[in-house]
Parts: structure tokens; sequence; C-alpha cells
């Protein structure tokens, strides 16, 4: 996947974090926020907090959809707490509009704590010229 088209699924990604109210608070490719730290041995693509929750934001391409790691992955990223009052993080999960079936198929086989703790996003693709 081409880095602009990333970049755009980021940036769709921190808009559902604004529309859940979440503010951000690291993100891959911005301009004035650091990039977020790996949670685990897995790179994420955005933090965000609210008030005393925080949020974890991932974006999936189709070869990780196909990856059978990825049931690992999700269900780690989306059981996580936070250190000291240890309350349940949020998990947001983008993926390309096409893949959300699959997505949707993917996390309905996880825990249900993990499935309870994931925000499945449709993340339009915009044409480039």
């Amino acid at each position: 996947m081409d880095k602009i088209r990333y970049e755009n699924r980021v940036d769709g990604l921190i808009q559902h974090f604004w529309k859940y109210g979440y503010m951000t608070l690291s993100r891959k490719f911005g301009t004035y926020l650091p990039e977020p730290s790996a949670i685990g041995k897995y790179q994420v693509d955005a933090i965000g907090k609210q008030k005393k929750k925080y949020a974890i934001g991932i974006i999936l391409k189709e070869e990780e959809l196909d990856d059978p790691k990825v049931y690992s992955k999700l269900e780690f990223l989306s059981t996580r707490e936070t250190k000291y009052s240890h309350r349940k993080v949020t998990l947001f999960v983008g993926v390309p509009l096409y893949l959300y079936d699959k997505a949707k198929l993917i996390v309905s086989n996880l825990s249900e704590e993990a499935t309870k703790n994931i925000r499945l996003i449709k993340l339009p693709e915009k044409q480039y010229n």
C-alpha cells in the first residue's frame, strides 16, 4: 500500500476518534504529534484519550486480515487496560470498505471480552489522480 493512501486512512481513523470525543495523543504521519510507541510487539497507528478513557487505533490491510496472527493481535490489543486504574482501553480497528465484512467475521471469532472493546470502522477509499 502506498504511503499517501495509508496516510489518508490514518486521517480517517483520527476523524473517528474525534467523532467519539477522543483527543489524539499520538499518531502516525502527524506533523505536530509524536508517533505512537509499540504496544507489546505490535505497532499501532494512533492513541487517543477522553477524560480518563484511552483508545488505541490500528488500520488493518488485506494481507493482515489473511494472516492467522491477526486473531492474537486483535485479542492482545483489545484486552489492554490502563496501568493504574485498570480501565479497559477501546480498540478502534479501521479497515477499507471492501474488507469490512471480512474484518467483522474475524472480530466475531474473538473472545467476548475482546469483542466488547473493539469498534470496527469503515474507511472509505478515496480516488487519487
